[in-house]
């Protein structure tokens, strides 16, 4: 794992700790479409149908969309098992793991 994916994978076990996390594939796509999701994240070994899913959403909603880690990695950095998807609910805290993805 990359430097800046391990402190944005910690932003995001931070996000979850503070309430500001939705995850999985349902609470993911309810927080995009009402309006309450600043940043998307799919696991890198998320399904095609997953990914592309959530690439037409996220553009039509106009909601960033990161792409990293593997669904155990993204499941550990939220304390549960694997996870193919999450928002983060929080504009500032998606604007930390953002700027660390892009680091990259």
């Amino acid at each position: 794992m990359h430097l800046n994916s391990k402190k944005a994978a910690s932003l995001i076990g931070l996000s979850m700790k503070a309430g500001k996390i939705a995850s999985g594939e349902f609470a993911t796509e309810k927080a995009v479409k009402q309006g309450t999701a600043y940043l998307v994240v799919t696991a890198v070994d998320a399904s095609d149908n997953t990914k592309k899913k959530f690439e037409n959403m996220c553009a039509y909603y106009q909601v960033r969309l990161r792409s990293f880690l593997t669904k155990e990695e993204l499941g550990r950095a939220i304390g549960k098992e694997y996870r193919a998807c999450l928002a983060v609910l929080d504009e500032n805290l998606a604007r930390a793991i953002g700027k660390e993805l892009n680091e990259k």
